[in-house]
């Protein structure tokens, strides 16, 4: 299952820290960096690990914090598209990286519904 979700999940976190490196260094900016560096890759390093899980119940635990992670990007992507000014000229960017942070957060709450309907199953 190591597939076009790991390699779209790596490239998110690579782009994010791209962006990161662009914003200004004024204290809200670092604030914000600092939770959007955590959550960025945080999201692609528990699908990971829930790929290597030992189990279906750590999988399913797994994938959903990569997916509560992913929406905790969107969100602070969507706070430096709405503070954000000339200098930083960040908007077109930061809309692109909130449509795939939806779309990855789309395919992850998915594969956490399957799962656990695959889970109820064996019971």
């Amino acid at each position: 299952m190591k597939n076009d979700l790991t390699k779209r999940l790596f490239n998110f976190a690579v782009t994010v820290i791209g962006v990161i490196r662009k914003l200004p260094r004024s204290s809200e900016y670092q604030v914000i960096s600092y939770q959007l560096s955590k959550s960025a890759t945080s999201s692609g390093a528990n699908y990971e690990e829930a790929l290597a899980g030992s189990s279906k119940q750590d999988f399913i635990y797994k994938t959903e914090i990569a997916l509560r992670e992913m929406k905790e990007s969107n969100y602070w992507l969507r706070i430096i598209r709405s503070i954000g000014n000339e200098e930083t000229d960040m908007k077109e960017c930061c809309d692109k990286l909130i449509d795939e942070s939806s779309q990855l957060s789309k395919i992850l709450a998915s594969i956490v519904i399957k799962a656990k309907k695959g889970s109820e199953g064996s019971k």
